[in-house]
């Protein structure tokens, strides 16, 4: 009985520092990564853990403009970013639509487990 328990302890230090260093990931987002959609005024992004809304949030940037073949990266400002009820989802709303264009998003979350995650993106609006 003492070879098992010593295995079943070794097994669980063994198991508890991977669990305990598990990173969120990005799940899902909307738009999708590499996607063309039209015009959206929310954008969500999904991760596989829980995270701390207030050391979180987005960059957007648009980076190419139809017809413009030298338009300079213009940062996006004005949305407000919300941690949705099931804490791993964020939303962010846009002040108004956005218009016809590339986009990169980058990403940043700090995890539950105060880990501080961070990413990125790019899709297009039609």
């Amino acid at each position: 009985m003492s070879r098992f328990l010593s295995a079943a302890l070794a097994l669980s230090i063994a198991i508890l520092p991977g669990a305990a260093f598990a990173h969120s990931k990005l799940l899902s987002s909307s738009p999708a990564a590499n996607a063309t959609v039209a015009k959206p005024t929310k954008l969500t992004l999904t991760f596989s853990e829980t995270f701390l809304g207030p050391l979180s949030g987005v960059d957007l940037v648009m980076t190419g403009m139809p017809g413009m073949s030298d338009h300079p990266p213009m940062p996006i400002k004005g949305f407000k970013t919300a941690v949705a009820p099931d804490g791993k989802t964020m939303v962010v709303t846009l002040p108004r639509a956005l218009p016809a264009g590339s986009y990169d998003l980058k990403w940043h979350i700090v995890g539950a487990d105060q880990h501080k995650m961070e990413g990125g993106y790019s899709f297009k609006v039609k």
